[in-house]
């Protein structure tokens, strides 16, 4: 009854991972403690960079804008999921769903271009030390930023402007706990996907030239490492950064392997496994990569809770 309603209807139902009741609210309080921990994260690290005058540097400036980023994209796609399986509903609007696929693409790129920046940011604090205040000035500092926020949207806006065109004549089923572009191509009746395809390819080139400039950028930083003398300040530097390419590795991946991978009338395990990978995990773990393995914000932290305010 609910497949020939929505069939008429304009919106889609989001079938999650189960049809199971049980299970339904099994994934919900995992995705809200998910949530809740990730946003707790975040908003710590937006809170102590922007009050405390000791992280007023360009790395702490780049932090404060990713976990802005993290926590709007974990906003997009995991409350909705939340309230939808606890209510045992799921049906979603179709300008709902067109908002989420624009945000949570728009902030997922605007994730990997910040991620992007930090990696060159490390690169002239480790390799070029002497020329860091030239080169990572506050005036390049905040071009770098505005130009992540407004090319974040440049994604977003592709796809939608490509997904207006295509026609769905299938039962408006996404199996999926959110709006993702991969699960919408299917329920297309024509070869209008093709466009939405060619738009997913030409951003995954730009995703994989992203990644080689991480890469690239780590592996001087790793070369100058290499020759400190202190063995604690090297292990130090190769476990974060080793802990920032795998989050990154893994973000990347796993949406490459979604939007590129043709889909199937019925996903397969793993591909519900990736789309957490590369929607939840990375907004997750990117506050306790970058921030409780920092020494600077772990101190504030801790002056903040004993304290109760933060010292001028």
């Amino acid at each position: 009854m609910i497949v020939e309603n929505i069939t008429t209807m304009s919106g889609f139902l989001l079938r999650g991972f189960s049809d199971n009741c049980e299970l339904q609210i099994l994934h919900a309080l995992l995705f809200l403690v998910a949530y809740l921990f990730g946003s707790a994260g975040n908003f710590i690290i937006i809170t102590i960079t922007t009050l405390d005058p000791q992280l007023q540097y360009p790395m702490y400036y780049f932090l404060k804008h990713l976990s802005i980023l993290d926590l709007s994209s974990l906003s997009v796609t995991v409350p909705q999921y939340v309230d939808s399986s606890l209510s045992g509903g799921g049906y979603i609007s179709y300008g709902q769903c067109m908002l989420q696929i624009f945000f949570f693409t728009a902030f997922a790129w605007g994730e990997l271009a910040i991620l992007t920046v930090m990696s060159y940011d490390r690169y002239i604090a480790v390799c070029l030390p002497l020329h860091y205040e030239i080169i990572m000035c506050p005036r390049k500092c905040r071009w770098a930023v505005t130009a992540v926020w407004l090319g974040s949207s440049i994604p977003g806006t592709l796809y939608i402007a490509t997904i207006f065109s295509v026609r769905f004549c299938r039962a408006k089923i996404i199996h999926q706990f959110f709006c993702d572009v991969p699960q919408l191509l299917k329920l297309s009746c024509s070869n209008d996907y093709l466009v939405i395809m060619g738009v997913a390819d030409f951003l995954s080139v730009i995703g994989f030239a992203c990644f080689v400039g991480i890469v690239i950028s780590y592996v001087h930083i790793f070369s100058t490492v290499l020759r400190m003398p202190s063995a604690e300040s090297r292990s130090k530097v190769f476990s974060t950064c080793l802990l920032h390419l795998f989050v990154v590795s893994l973000f990347l991946s796993t949406g490459i392997f979604a939007y590129l991978n043709p889909t199937t009338d019925f996903p397969t395990a793993l591909e519900f496994l990736f789309s957490v990978f590369y929607t939840v995990l990375p907004p997750t773990l990117n506050p306790v990569i970058y921030s409780l393995r920092n020494d600077a914000i772990k101190s504030v932290v801790r002056k903040l809770l004993l304290s109760g305010k933060f010292s001028s």
